[in-house]
C-alpha cells in the first residue's frame, strides 16, 4: 500500500476534520461541567413515574437556586444542575422533589438520591487551569522523550523533527474529539469534566505509543538496509506497511472493549469511553496516515532547499 505516495489525500481529510473542529470550538466552544464551572449536580430516581420538567422547576422556584437545568435520565430518573448550595439547601431541594412523588412528601422511599456533587467556583477555575497545564506538560515531555530516543537518527531527517511531527499528530488527535464534543454539547448536552481530561491524557499516551512503533521501525530499516538518502520515502512506506496490521489490531481490540463500556456501563462513564473511542481511532489514523508521511514531506522540503 503506497501510503506515502497518497499522503496528500490523507492530509486533506485530516485537515478538513481539524478545520471543522476548530470552527466548532470557535463558534460554540465546549460545554463545561460543574467540575470546571462550579455548581451542584443532583441525580434522583422516582420509584413510580417521574414528574414533568415544568413541575420540577415549579417546585424549586421558591428555593432561589438560580438557573436550574433539568434533564430526564433513564425511565424514572432526573438530573438537575444549579448553583452551588450547602447541605441545608440540599435537603430542601430533596424535600421539594419528594413532594412531587406519587406518595407525597411523606413517602421517603418514593424518591432515591443517586448522586450529589457540588463544586465551588474557585475550585472549578483552578481545575480548569490545572487541566490545561497537565495537557501542555505532557506534550512537552513527549517531545523531549522522542527527541532523546531518536537522537542517533540524524539523517536524512534530524531527530528533533521526529518530535515536532509527533506533536502535530498529537494535536490532531486532541482537537478531533474536542471538536466533536463541542458539537455534541450543543446537540446532545454532553458536558466536559475531569474524566474528559483524563481521557485526553490517555489518548496522548496511546497515540504517541503507536507513532513511536512506526518511527522505530523506520529507524531499524534505515540501519538494517543502509538505505541511500533518496530511498528514505520508500523506507517510510515499507515501515508503515510492516506495522499496519499490528496498529489496526491493537486499536480495534481497545475500541471494542470501550464500546462495551459505553453501551453497557453507567452514564458517568459514557463521556469518558466515547472520548477514548474517538481519540484512539484518530490516533491510529494519524500514526499511520499523518505522522509517517510527514517524515517524507519534511525530507522533500529539505531536499528542495539543498538544490
Amino acid at each position: 500500500m503506497n501510503i506515502v505516495g497518497h499522503r496528500k489525500i490523507f492530509y486533506a481529510f485530516s485537515g478538513a476534520l481539524f478545520l471543522a473542529s476548530m470552527v466548532a470550538l470557535a463558534l460554540g466552544g465546549l460545554r463545561f461541567g460543574i467540575d470546571f464551572t462550579g455548581g451542584s449536580l443532583l441525580e434522583v430516581e422516582y420509584a413510580a413515574s417521574r414528574p414533568t420538567v415544568d413541575a420540577v422547576r415549579g417546585a424549586l422556584d421558591s428555593l432561589d437556586l438560580g438557573a436550574v437545568v433539568v434533564q430526564p435520565t433513564g425511565e424514572r430518573g432526573l438530573l438537575l444542575r444549579f448553583a452551588h448550595i450547602d447541605e441545608t439547601k440540599h435537603q430542601e431541594v430533596l424535600a421539594g422533589l419528594r413532594s412531587l412523588a406519587a406518595g407525597g412528601a411523606g413517602e421517603t422511599a418514593a424518591l432515591a438520591e443517586r448522586r450529589f456533587d457540588t463544586v465551588g467556583p474557585t475550585i472549578g477555575r483552578e481545575l480548569r487551569q490545572r487541566s490545561l497545564f497537565a495537557v501542555g506538560l505532557v506534550i512537552m515531555l513527549i517531545v523531549s522523550y522522542i527527541a532523546f530516543a531518536f537522537r542517533k537518527v540524524s539523517a536524512p531527517v534530524a531527530s528533533w523533527k521526529y518530535g515536532i511531527i509527533t506533536v502535530v499528530a498529537l494535536l490532531h488527535d486532541v482537537f478531533i474529539p474536542t471538536g466533536f464534543f463541542a458539537v455534541a454539547g450543543r446537540i446532545a448536552g454532553f458536558e466536559v469534566d475531569t474524566l474528559f481530561v483524563t481521557a485526553i491524557l490517555t489518548i496522548l499516551g496511546f497515540s504517541v505509543h503507536d507513532t513511536i512503533v512506526v518511527f522505530d521501525r523506520v529507524r531499524e530499516n534505515l540501519k538494517r538496509e543502509g538505505a541511500r538518502e533518496d530511498a528514505f520515502p520508500e523506507v517510510i512506506n515499507q515501515s508503515v506497511n510492516e506495522t499496519f496490521t499490528r496498529s489496526i489490531n491493537t486499536s480495534l481490540t481497545v475500541v471494542l472493549a470501550l464500546a462495551a463500556v459505553y453501551l453497557f456501563g453507567g452514564e458517568s462513564t459514557q463521556v469518558f469511553s466515547l472520548t477514548l473511542i474517538i481519540g484512539i481511532v484518530a490516533g491510529t489514523y494519524s500514526s499511520i496516515f499523518i505522522a509517517s508521511p510527514l517524515l517524507a514531506t519534511w525530507y522533500f522540503w529539505d531536499a528542495k532547499r539543498k538544490y
